[in-house]
């Protein structure tokens, strides 16, 4: 192969991951960007605005029952607040599972779990979750034995083909870890 062959196949290639990179990146945020479109127009619709914007007899019912204080902006705050709601309850949830589920000692460690990340988002290919504890001390203190307790309790919780829960403590250092 020439020299100026052996260019033009490395800029082929160049363009083609960096055209594959550029597209997986515009999945992730085009579809939230329309899912939250879906739900302004969803929400313009509950409110009563017509094709051309105008507010029909709905909207001024609702308004009635809301004594006019409240308008789109009350609609429009409320998706918001239930998205970080969702995200704050996963420690909530998996709380909530232990407490129903449970052995005793199982529910005492969950019961020093501040925050759960991750375990919303499982694809079965590589699934990770981090759940952080009060807990101190790090691996050497005293959180080790209930970690693996928690790690324990989050199989029962979740399942997936390849999960790994990493259990932090107040500091954020590790704990311990397992699979799920």
């Amino acid at each position: 192969m020439g020299m100026k062959t052996k260019i033009a196949l490395g800029a082929v290639v160049g363009i083609a991951v960096i055209g594959a990179l550029s597209a997986n990146a515009g999945d992730g945020d085009g579809g939230a960007k329309s899912g939250d479109r879906t739900s302004a127009s969803a929400g313009e619709k509950q409110d009563g605005a017509g094709a051309d914007g105008a507010k029909t007899d709905g909207a001024k019912a609702d308004g009635a029952k809301a004594d006019g204080a409240k308008t789109d902006g009350a609609s429009e705050a409320k998706p918001a607040e239930d998205k970080a709601a969702e995200k704050a309850s996963q420690a909530e949830q998996f709380k909530a599972f232990v407490q129903k589920n449970g052995t005793p000692k199982e529910k005492d460690a969950v019961s020093h779990v501040t925050k759960v990340q991750g375990a919303d988002e499982q694809n079965d290919i590589l699934d990770a979750a981090d759940v952080y504890t009060d807990f101190t001390g790090g691996i050497m203190g005293s959180g080790t034995g209930p970690a693996k307790l928690i790690a324990s309790a989050f199989a029962d919780w979740k399942d997936s083909e390849n999960g790994l829960v990493t259990i932090y403590d107040a500091d954020g250092e590790l704990l311990g870890n397992g699979q799920f």
